[in-house]
């Protein structure tokens, strides 16, 4: 069992090495804790030897005033001792959920496939509070309880040897019970938490989609998986109660067991006066603080367990590398200002298997604006997700301004990118808040001309508190429309030399379409701009139009080249203008 708390400690070390200056003063509180606690009954054995030996009310004072001071004394380290070594395992708390959230802002697209979020906060909570008590509570009392241990029996052998030997004869017993309950603590702790980490998903998302689970009716089909979940938890929770339930009243029983072989050892030693009642009272006294160091053992372990099993959780994460990282030999210089030139070099990314690009080489001209159209699933997504490295190509390069993107470093590269996703995610904060989530330092004047821009000015005006309006997680309070001009406006506002718009305007209806590619005309034309869309209408003004059917490269040309080619553009174009000429009709 120890190893098993070295190991867990090895993990935490370079937290606890960097409050080794507290650790030092917190332990030796702790020492001269234990050392005062220890020699109380020495002074209990003088006092009751002095009772029987001959009464002398100096003696008993001044034995009396040596035992208050002591304890005085012990009270003071021991609040400094837990103050102290709490209080670390506190900043070892903050420092490592710090550590975790800063490495989960830097993993990649595939460590968020395969880890759930609901997981990944169960993690940062509760694995978290684990983690805490190991490194707190866990820490200190194991310390005190070995130290307070070793005292006492040194003390104990000095005074009577033969009987010390006698009392740690349940020892070996003990020790096998704690090792046999701390493996199983553990095993039952680590399914507890995974457990746990389903439930949290499990309410993440159903708070995340209520729209849908109200829409589809399904609110007691989800309260039934949900009941389900929580009962399977309960269980768990009651099958390590049950196992610790035996632990603790086995382990008072063994301590009991150590009582009476002390009582009835010493009590013939007593009698046939090889000890004298002082001493036998003493040993008693030194038998009652060992108690707690067997008791506290078993508390320990049950924390260092949960602890082991949690650190392991967090350990998975920390120890998962980013997919997407800066080059390991040092990353190429950024300039200032990108040009924006972006050339595809026979390009291709594979899922999982599947392949979304197949050999793609396509080049877009600096300040140029290429439009890729295609059908659902054709890859144009994964294509311009590779320019801001939010994938890396499988095979092939992507270049910008003739340097491979793996060669810059991912966070300059991008803060030169303003994207807009399909998928909008907004904050729960102000409309403001989010337009400048990009550009933190945006003045008001700037923030209402990218909204502007965008063609979100008119509805800001409709808003109660205008760009102070809080808008609710993820959007809430917004149409569909809104939230992607929301999300253009964020992206035009950064200023980026490249500017991708992946279906940025498919929530929104042909008019305020026009307007808002109206007001965007002088924005493209000073940077370069790729633009994502199934409307002929939002790419029919781009310098090229690249169509991408299959992952690969199936027609490129302008407008007018494509409609002459006949091919899925043409087509395209004659069924977007049956569909207008059909809704002018019904209109």
């Amino acid at each position: 069992m120890p190893g098993t708390f070295k190991e867990s400690l090895a993990a935490a070390w370079p937290y606890l090495w960097s409050h080794r200056a507290g650790l030092a003063r917190g332990f030796t509180a702790l020492i001269l804790k234990d050392a005062c606690a220890v020699c109380l009954p020495l002074v209990i054995r003088q006092g009751v030897d002095s009772l029987t030996q001959g009464f002398r009310v100096e003696t008993v004072l001044w034995l009396a005033a040596a035992l208050a001071g002591l304890s005085a004394v012990k009270g003071f380290f021991q609040y400094w001792m837990r103050v102290i070594l709490i209080g670390i395992s506190r900043d070892i708390e903050y420092a490592l959920r710090n550590d975790l959230f800063a490495h989960l802002a830097r993993l990649s697209h595939d460590f968020y496939a395969r880890f759930r979020t609901g997981d990944i906060m169960a993690r940062a909570t509760n694995d978290l509070n684990a983690v805490r008590m190991m490194l707190g509570p866990g820490v200190m009392y194991w310390f005190e309880t070995v130290l307070m241990f070793l005292l006492a029996l040194a003390v104990m052998l000095s005074v009577d040897w033969r009987m010390t030997l006698l009392a740690l004869a349940p020892a070996p017993l003990v020790s096998l019970v704690v090792v046999y309950f701390g493996r199983q603590v553990h095993t039952r702790f680590e399914k507890i938490q995974e457990q746990f980490g389903e439930i949290s998903n499990r309410v993440q998302e159903n708070l995340a989609g209520v729209r849908i689970v109200r829409a589809y009716a399904r609110e007691e089909a989800e309260m039934a998986a949900f009941e389900a979940l929580n009962r399977d938890y309960i269980r768990r929770n009651l099958e390590m109660a049950r196992k610790t339930g035996v632990f603790w009243p086995l382990l008072q029983a063994l301590a009991g067991v150590t009582f009476l072989i002390v009582l009835w050892a010493g009590g013939l030693r007593v009698m046939d006066g090889g000890l004298t009642i002082g001493a036998f009272v003493m040993f008693q006294t030194y038998m009652g603080m060992l108690i707690w160091p067997m008791i506290a053992f078993g508390w320990v372990i049950n924390l260092t367990e949960r602890g082991k099993a949690s650190f392991k959780r967090i350990l998975e994460i920390l120890n998962t590398q980013p997919g997407i990282a800066a080059p390991a030999d040092g990353a190429a210089p950024m300039p200032a200002r990108l040009r924006g030139e972006i050339e595809f070099r026979d390009v291709t990314l594979d899922y999982g298997g599947v392949r979304g690009l197949d050999g793609v080489t396509l080049r877009v001209p600096a300040g140029a604006t290429v439009a890729l159209v295609g059908h659902t699933g054709s890859g144009k997504s994964s294509l311009v997700n590779l320019v801001p490295r939010l994938l890396d190509p499988t095979q092939g390069q992507v270049l910008v301004d003739g340097v491979d993107v793996r060669r810059y470093h991912p966070q300059e590269l991008r803060r030169q990118i303003g994207f807009v996703p399909q998928e909008t995610f907004l904050f729960s904060t102000t409309l403001a808040g989010n337009i400048a989530f990009g550009a933190p330092d945006a003045t008001p004047a700037e923030i209402e001309r990218a909204a502007g821009i965008a063609g979100l000015g008119p509805d800001v005006a409709a808003f109660p508190e205008g760009y102070a309006t809080m808008i609710g997680e993820r959007g809430l309070t917004l149409s569909g429309g809104q939230k992607q001009r929301t999300a253009i406006a964020r992206a035009i506002l950064r200023n980026p030399a490249i500017l991708i718009l992946d279906d940025a305007l498919a929530s929104v209806d042909t008019v305020t379409e026009e307007r808002i590619l109206t007001a965007l005309a002088d924005v493209t034309r000073q940077r370069t701009t790729i633009l994502i869309s199934h409307r002929v209408s939002t790419v029919r003004m781009a310098d090229r139009i690249h169509v991408i059917e299959h992952g690969r490269v199936a027609e490129e040309g302008t407008h007018d080249e494509l409609l002459a080619l006949g091919g899925y553009y043409a087509d395209l174009h004659q069924r977007q203008l049956l569909e207008e000429e059909i809704a002018g009709l019904q209109g």
